[in-house]
């Protein structure tokens, strides 16, 4: 009787690591007001190590294959994952955070197969990466896509104008209305951040311009 507590003691203690290991990279991203924080990774790692510890010695006993419930943390929390992603203007968010969340739980499945060492490392290995590719480096940073939408009225050779504004050769989105007059509705992508001070001096000298709007990918 003594010896079955003790080993189930044992487990008790490493669920509570996971809880630990959960908070500590939920608050990493807390601190950087992500979708998923402390509350969300610390229930995941738990959540991961208690079903590994049922997995791996709630079935000693039986013939069932006590892998299939490990198996299924992993497509799991897919789900949850799911849930996280956000496609919104043309781009996807929340992707990071969703990893972050899969390898939690991997963090939570190695303390529940008694991995401690492994889990221990991999939750600091873990931080240590979100902290890094946070810094404010050039290395880090990849050239930001802007996207301008445009609508003008076109009688002539606006067209050509709105090109030699913006600095483009081609619109990547266009479309036409026409009425009493021709309204061209134009998407184009730059590199260059166009300060809203610029886009309103625009507006002010190019009387054809109905609207810019400028959408940061």
């Amino acid at each position: 009787m003594f010896d079955k507590f003790f080993i189930e003691y044992k487990y008790l203690l490493a669920i509570l690591l996971s809880v630990v290991l959960g908070f500590l990279i939920g608050l990493e991203r807390k601190t950087r007001a992500k979708e998923a924080g402390v509350r969300t990774h610390t229930i995941v790692c738990f959540g991961a190590c208690l079903l590994m510890v049922i997995s791996k010695y709630g079935f000693a006993d039986t013939t069932a294959d006590a892998s299939r419930v490990a198996a299924q943390i992993v497509s799991g929390i897919g789900f949850i994952g799911a849930g996280i992603i956000v496609y919104r203007k043309n781009a996807v968010h929340g992707l990071t955070t969703a990893a972050g969340v899969w390898a939690t739980a991997g963090i939570g499945m190695a303390c529940g197969a008694g991995l401690y060492f492994v889990a221990v490392g991999g939750a600091g290995i873990m931080i240590c990466v979100q902290c890094v590719l946070h810094i404010n480096c050039k290395l880090f940073n990849l050239k930001r896509t802007y996207v301008i939408k445009i609508s003008f009225v076109q009688t002539t050779d606006e067209n050509q104008k709105i090109k030699e504004i913006f600095g483009v050769n081609h619109f990547h989105k266009l479309s036409v209305v026409r009425g009493g007059k021709t309204v061209f509705n134009v998407s184009i992508y730059t590199d260059n951040e166009i300060a809203s001070d610029t886009i309103a001096e625009i507006m002010k000298n190019n009387d054809f311009i109905i609207s810019i709007e400028r959408c940061d990918d």
